[in-house]
This record gives C-alpha cells, structure tokens and sequence, in this order.
C-alpha cells in the first residue's frame, strides 16, 4: 500500500512515498520511512503526528494514499508573534 510521510523543518522539508504493509501503523510507517534515522530530533513522545492535517494517535493505521505527518514544536507564541506584526 502506497503512504506518504512528511516533516519540516523551519528550513527545509522532506515528502517521501513508500509501500507500507496492509494494517501499518503511523509508527510503523514512519519507522518504514526512515525520517527518524534523517532527523534524529524527532521524538515520537512528545511531538504529534496526523494523516492530512488531523491529529491521529500513533497505532492508527494508515490507509492507502494516506500523507502521514510529523508536526514539530511550536517555538514561539501566536499570541506574541501577532502582537509583533500589528507593532
């Protein structure tokens, strides 16, 4: 089955498509990936992670066509950064 994993960074983004199990996980699809090995900053534990911009838990299993996402921490507050703007 053909899935997608993404991640990006503030500088640069990686989009790959793999063939996955029938049944893969999330995990098992980024595990498949290799984007843990590539940026070993991600940390599953603590970071989210989603299918087409919905937050999913990491045993949901991925259909065929699916974009897995790995969404990185917010560094800076919204509420700050459009105070910024408005100034």
């Amino acid at each position: 089955m053909n899935v997608g994993v993404c991640y990006a960074q503030a500088d640069r983004q990686i989009w790959m498509r793999l063939e996955v199990p029938e049944g893969s996980t999330i995990a098992e699809a980024i595990e498949l990936s290799g984007v843990l090995s590539q940026y070993p900053e991600i940390d599953l534990e603590t970071q989210k992670v989603g299918i087409f911009g919905k937050l999913a838990k990491l045993d949901t299993v991925v259909k065929e066509g699916d974009r897995v996402e790995i969404y990185r921490k917010i560094t800076a507050d919204p509420n700050q950064v459009q105070r910024r703007r408005v100034a």
